[in-house]
């Protein structure tokens, strides 16, 4: 099996899945993570049971995607009722920025995304200062028939809200480098929401020959980078049935090799 579980109980379980593996693919015959994870709480099933299941595959809530080129963490839920709860944190519900806000207690909960992006920095472009935040606000709209999205003007038919924002995690290693790692928050959950929004603020994401430019796929040509440069690197959620605060994290970035100056330790 491909993907990698990092936590499992009986009412989820928390994936590591890798770049290029889709979480479900609508193509006959194609590898996908749902597949794999039915398969695997199949056998496991068996395994526990003498009676079986009777052949039919066990439950196995979607409750959030990763595009099929990006790596990352994901809860998938092992019932509907922890699906109906995990679903409405990530939905981005509320004020935006905590997914799926709730107040308990006069907290907010909710399920909080962060991604590592490693871009190329367009000549012009500026970063922020270390420890501080950018936010991004744009409106986004999917091309019909295309898998495809574009930032559009405020009010356009169709197109959707989207924010995120990003501090610089680490930066290039000499004065020729034009590449920084960013730490991303996602606060709505749009296609392709992260490419999309990076690329238009002049910051594309290394690997990237949909959304990159033309001096950013030169530059991943020349660093080897093949693939996309994406991780979701933490999650965080309320556990649907004790209520418990769930975080997970990976440092198992897709760009291994390239080097850095300076940056976070964390």
């Amino acid at each position: 099996m491909k993907t990698k579980i990092l936590a499992e109980d009986s009412q989820i379980l928390v994936c590591l899945k890798p770049a290029g593996l889709a979480v479900q693919s609508a193509r006959p015959g194609e590898a996908d993570m749902v597949s794999e994870l039915k398969n695997y709480l199949a056998v496991s099933q068996r395994s526990k049971s003498s009676s079986g299941s009777g052949g039919r595959l066990p439950y196995l809530g979607l409750v959030h995607r990763l595009d099929q080129p990006v790596s990352g963490i994901l809860v998938f839920a092992k019932t509907p009722k922890a699906a109906a709860e995990l679903s409405r944190q990530a939905s981005g519900a509320g004020t935006g920025k905590l997914s799926g806000v709730k107040k308990e207690n006069g907290v907010e909960k909710g399920m909080e995304k962060e991604y590592r992006a490693l871009v190329y920095v367009e000549e012009g472009i500026s970063l922020p200062d270390a420890g501080r935040e950018r936010e991004l606000v744009d409106w986004l709209k999917k091309e019909p028939g295309q898998n495809l999205s574009r930032v559009v003007p405020t009010g356009t038919s169709g197109a959707k809200r989207a924010e995120l924002s990003f501090r610089v995690a680490e930066t290039g290693d000499g004065p020729e480098s034009r590449h920084s790692c960013l730490a991303i928050r996602l606060y709505t959950g749009r296609h392709h929401q992260i490419r999309v929004q990076l690329a238009h603020a002049g910051l594309p994401l290394l690997g990237d020959a949909r959304y990159g430019s033309v001096r950013s796929r030169e530059y991943s040509a020349r660093l080897g980078i093949r693939s996309i440069c994406l991780c979701a690197c933490r999650l965080s959620f309320f556990h649907p049935a004790t209520g418990k605060r769930m975080e997970f994290e990976t440092r198992e970035y897709p760009w291994s090799g390239i080097t850095f100056g300076t940056g976070e330790t964390g």
